[in-house]
């Protein structure tokens, strides 16, 4: 029996490899259907199964596709309607693969369907459970983002109680969790960074196994402090559940170089967006006017679902040389199939062509703290509530990236502002967006607060009340 995580740092997603005796099942496979198969090949192994753990609505799974390549079997847990054709499995049924069995736990609670696998050896021993967004290391899934008509967060996260305490808690302490996401996916609260744990150190360490926790205690903490969706999520799901179309096809669409006069009408008449994907400090020297940076080395693919909001929108974009497949493949993961071509030669065919550039004024942490010793300034933190609660800039205010489009409201282009994120990704973005929509007085501050932190300005961090 051979087990491997297949992890995707940006998505921050685990797909999983499981063989026995030449036979191999994938679970929750990404987009990309080359690297599934080229892993059974070099192993001389036939892909059998495709699991699906649930309708996932953070990234595009590429299951029909890899099916049609392989003839795989889809498999989904009980309630699961699609477009396509599947097994929907019952809950305790086992498959069998090679001298191995997988055995069908349905777990509703994060979605309906939500189905955790469970993986026997050749002796009937449990090995690992494959959890999708039902467990997570140090936290469960959300249980906001499948209601509907009459059935509510709450409804949801009490079939999640009982999906835990009755399918997956019972089982041994050696019991391997392998789930479908770690830190940095917004299908959970807060996930460690671990990406495998053992079943019995989760009962001691996850607060919803939390011994004697009630249904009710379990509901509050499960539902409390959940932030809103991205947009893209709901979009996802009913790509998944009607089955997108190949990896193959996106690429051919989307990996065309364009003439600076092709770009610049794709820009202007067609409707497109100018995504630039370089470093910060690249965008921040020169780059296209009104066009919006999401740099490529980040979480890029969510971040573009989370601020874009239309899958059908068309895109051309800017990229390092050698980085444009990896621009349209990652862009393909959460849906966004209208890519329509790169600038060929990239910021330096602009210059020669005598096009109009932009920069944006990028200061370090010191020159901030140098600024605020002689003027009052504007200072914004676009970092998550939970990172401005837990410290920020005595002066700053909190306006989250993720919620940009929410706050424009309260800002102004007549106000020069300092912004700044953690590192310096998200502060480039937000900054982007806004000089794109008229605000001329934009700084984005280098190095977030990481490099702030260094420096004497003022702050101020959460305290935790003392227990009496």
């Amino acid at each position: 029996m051979h087990i491997e995580q297949i992890y995707t740092g940006c998505l921050a997603q685990g797909a999983y490899y499981i063989e026995s005796e030449g036979q191999a099942a994938i679970i929750d496979p990404l987009r990309e259907t080359s690297p599934y198969i080229e892993k059974a090949k070099s192993r001389d192994a036939v892909i059998k199964y495709i699991f699906e753990t649930h309708f996932h609505a953070d990234f595009v799974s590429g299951h029909v596709d890899l099916a049609a390549k392989t003839n795989a079997q889809i498999v989904y847990g009980p309630g699961a309607k699609t477009a396509y054709d599947i097994h929907e499995a019952k809950d305790g049924e086992e498959f069998v693969l090679g001298k191995v069995k997988i055995k069908v736990l349905h777990t509703p609670g994060h979605t309906l369907e939500s189905t955790t696998y469970l993986l026997s050896d050749e002796s009937g021993k449990p090995q690992a459970i494959f959890s999708g967004d039902t467990l997570f290391i140090g936290d469960v899934g959300r249980p906001d983002l499948a209601q509907k008509g009459d059935v509510t967060q709450e409804d949801l996260a009490g079939m999640l109680y009982d999906s835990l305490r009755n399918k997956i808690m019972p089982l041994p302490d050696d019991v391997v969790v392998y789930p479908a996401h770690g830190a940095g996916s917004a299908c959970g609260k807060n996930m460690s960074k671990e990406t495998s744990d053992l079943l019995g150190n989760q009962k001691e360490s996850n607060y919803a196994l939390r011994s004697g926790m009630t249904r009710e205690e379990f509901i509050k903490e499960v539902t409390d402090g959940l932030l809103p969706p991205p947009q893209y999520f709901a979009q996802n799901v009913a790509m998944n559940k009607s089955g997108a179309k190949s990896l193959e096809d996106v690429l051919q669409k989307g990996l065309v170089a364009l003439t600076v006069d092709e770009f610049e009408a794709m820009a202007n008449h067609e409707g497109a967006i100018v995504l630039d994907t370089r470093k910060p400090q690249d965008f921040a020297q020169s780059h296209i006017p009104n066009s919006i940076f999401i740099g490529i080395d980040g979480s890029f693919a969510p971040w573009v679902g989370a601020l874009i909001p239309d899958l059908s929108q068309p895109i051309v974009f800017l990229a390092d040389e050698g980085r444009e497949e990896e621009v349209v493949t990652r862009l393909s993961r959460v849906g966004y199939d209208n890519t329509l071509g790169y600038l060929a030669g990239g910021m330096q065919a602009w210059k020669e062509a005598k096009k109009d550039v932009a920069q944006a004024e990028s200061i370090t942490a010191e020159e901030l703290e140098s600024r605020m010793t002689k003027n009052e300034l504007t200072v914004l933190d676009v970092r998550k509530p939970s990172e401005f609660e837990s410290e920020h800039l005595e002066s700053a205010v909190n306006v989250p990236l993720d919620f940009i489009n929410d706050n424009m409201g309260q800002l102004s282009n007549n106000t020069r502002y300092h912004v700044h994120c953690a590192g310096g990704y998200r502060s480039m973005i937000f900054a982007s967006i806004l000089k794109s929509r008229g605000f001329d007085q934009v700084v984005d501050v280098q190095g977030g607060y990481k490099a702030l932190k260094e420096t004497s300005i003022p702050r101020t961090a959460f305290v935790c009340p003392s227990q009496s």
